[in-house]
């Protein structure tokens, strides 16, 4: 099992939407987890590509661009080693730079999940995803699916919640990320948990309440594409 020693944020702030600005040099962070997280999502990359991975045609000029962007980030700004058409990870781990796979390139460079959303009418829509550690979700259900479909069955995303959540995302700023985080209480750490939305999952009781999973999210605006890129960084401890 794949544990943090701590969560580094406070996890009692206001939940949805509650986004609050974030430095561009914090969009994606490493921690203590980082080298045994990546060897899982390499793992699962490699043994279950369809699960975790997706684009669409209409995502891979944003996916392309997202790639670039991520690996300048990680370069300049959390030690990563860039040689020739490869880099290397904080864990040693050599990664090929290959823009032709955007996603599976994403997927094996840093601990963020990504969720790639463009706009079509008046909804943003899940058009490609690096999503490694899904927390009770399934990506083969939501993709290409917009806002207000990727959030059934929660409760709390009702349409006023939607309402405000697209107009976040249409006054979203290029180079001026936001962030926010959820936290869940499981009975199982594991970080791939993907589930139907006809399974949901059973909240655990008091007394099987044994680990907290907190997902860190980020939202940019990608400046060229001006597609709105969802990360999430996925911390799990003991309760």
């Amino acid at each position: 099992m794949i544990f943090q020693k701590l969560i580094p944020y406070d996890t009692t702030y206001p939940k949805l939407p509650g986004t609050r600005p974030i430095s561009p040099d914090e969009w994606i962070i490493c921690d203590d987890a980082f080298s045994q997280q990546m060897a899982l999502r390499d793992k699962l990359i490699d043994t279950k590509k369809d699960k975790v991975l997706a684009i669409s045609e209409e995502a891979r000029e944003a996916a392309v661009e997202l790639s670039k962007i991520t690996l300048d980030f990680c370069t300049s700004k959390l030690g990563y080693q860039k040689k020739i058409n490869k880099i290397i990870r904080p864990d040693g781990v050599s990664v090929e730079i290959d823009l032709n796979e955007p996603m599976t390139f994403l997927g094996r460079l840093v601990q963020n999940d990504f969720c790639i959303l463009q706009k079509t009418d008046k909804e943003h829509v899940l058009t490609a995803a690096a999503l490694c550690f899904p927390a009770s979700w399934s990506l083969e259900e939501k993709f290409l699916k917009p806002l207000i479909d990727i959030h059934v069955p929660v409760k709390e995303y009702d349409d006023n919640i939607a309402k405000r959540v697209q107009r976040l995302f249409d006054g979203l700023q290029i180079n001026q990320p936001v962030w926010r985080f959820n936290a869940m209480y499981y009975e199982d750490p594991n970080l791939f948990q993907p589930r139907s939305i006809n399974q949901p999952r059973r909240k655990p009781a008091p007394n099987k309440v044994n680990y907290f999973r907190s997902e860190r999210q980020t939202l940019i605006k990608l400046p060229e594409s001006e597609a709105i890129i969802f990360g999430i960084h996925t911390f799990v401890v003991h309760a």
